[in-house]
């Protein structure tokens, strides 16, 4: 099988990549891409590796080192905490309802929630003071390619993934 095995790798790539997409096409890597090896035609919901894709998926939206949140044209996007600071740094360039926490929710009848919660409300105070340190021109640096799509007009975030 090609493609991230556990979620441990997952979240690797998460972490080396800095900033991906769920599952979107879109101007970033793909996590669910990343899993299964190869591009993704439709919904990854009907795709043959559908429950390994969720089950990894679900361990990284789930983890305290990724932000989930809608900062690449409005598609759901995760972030590396190593990312944080400088992200929050600039987030009056980005936009603040584009970090918005997304959390998902999935209960037993398989129709699924989104819930935010609005930035900076989930920023921990540590990322905080880290980000009030960083100089804006070195934040906008580090962010480098990933600002671009993510400066895009209010008026192009789309509401869905």
């Amino acid at each position: 099988m090609s493609g991230l095995a556990t979620a441990d790798d997952a979240l690797a790539f998460v972490e080396a990549q800095g900033v991906v997409l769920v599952s979107a096409k879109g101007s970033g890597p793909s996590l669910v891409e990343a899993i299964v090896g190869l591009p993704v035609r439709g919904s990854w919901w009907g795709h043959a590796q559908g429950k390994r894709i969720f089950a990894l998926l679900s361990a990284v939206t789930d983890s305290e080192h990724v932000l989930v949140c809608r900062l690449i044209d409005g598609k759901l996007t995760l972030v590396h905490r190593r990312l944080w600071p400088p992200l929050i740094r600039v987030a009056h360039r980005v936009g603040v309802e584009r970090l918005a926490r997304v959390r998902q929710e999935h209960p037993a009848s398989g129709r699924h929630a989104n819930h935010e919660i609005a930035f900076p409300r989930w920023v921990p105070a540590a990322v905080a003071e880290a980000a009030q340190a960083l100089d804006e021109q070195e934040s906008l640096a580090t962010l480098g390619a990933w600002l671009s799509f993510a400066t895009q007009p209010s008026s192009t975030i789309r509401k869905k993934s």
